[in-house]
């Protein structure tokens, strides 16, 4: 993988970042990041923003910007909005809904086989993240004073999901369904509202 593609990949999971943190992320040079930092600012893949953290100059930080999604495509993006606006034309509102319950119930069998056994949240957390990864979602998972998070750092249906917001709907349905024993889910960042990546707080049941 090239370099410029291990900055995107860093700076898509983790937000925007300094040349430094980049530098030892990649075991490089700072000058030599920043060298690949301009090539990406000049084909508009990132931009950056100086922020101001305590005395001193404003801290640099490398962002990506909403051109970079062409290096993360999305799977048949023109077929899935042309079906999608098929499925409504032939069978209605009411058919594309089925056709979503089914994906999500299809999704529920799948991912609940493989959290047989799955008690606790974390364990539960750790498979839905690697099951959602290996989907194309860059999923990750985070604890953060006791409470869990599942990020998904791209949305390999964008497409779909701009096109129709209850494929988004079904996926906050799907996960709740999974956790409803244990937890309360709740989607605190979405990407189709111009989020950076869809996060969904996972929080534990009082007993």
């Amino acid at each position: 993988m090239k370099t410029t593609d291990k900055i995107i990949q860093l700076l898509k999971l983790h937000g925007p970042l300094t040349a430094k943190t980049l530098a030892e992320e990649l075991a490089l040079t700072t000058m030599g990041v920043r060298q690949h930092l301009q090539a990406l600012e000049d084909a508009g893949d990132v931009d950056i923003e100086d922020r101001v953290e305590g005395r001193g100059r404003p801290t640099r930080y490398w962002g990506l910007t909403e051109q970079s999604r062409s290096h993360f495509a999305d799977r048949h993006e023109e077929l899935t909005v042309q079906l999608i606006d098929s499925v409504k034309m032939i069978f209605g509102d009411q058919g594309l809904d089925k056709l979503i319950d089914h994906r999500e119930q299809s999704a529920l069998v799948q991912y609940r086989a493989a959290m047989k056994g799955a008690t606790d949240i974390p364990t539960r957390l750790a498979i839905l993240a690697k099951l959602r990864s290996n989907e194309g979602y860059m999923a990750t998972m985070e604890q953060v004073d006791g409470v869990y998070f599942l990020l998904e750092n791209h949305c390999p249906i964008c497409a779909a999901a701009t096109k129709c917001l209850n494929f988004c709907r079904s996926e906050l349905q799907l996960f709740q369904q999974l956790f409803a024993d244990i937890a309360v889910v709740s989607r605190e960042e979405h990407i189709i509202e111009g989020a950076r990546r869809c996060a969904y707080k996972i929080e534990a049941i009082p007993h």
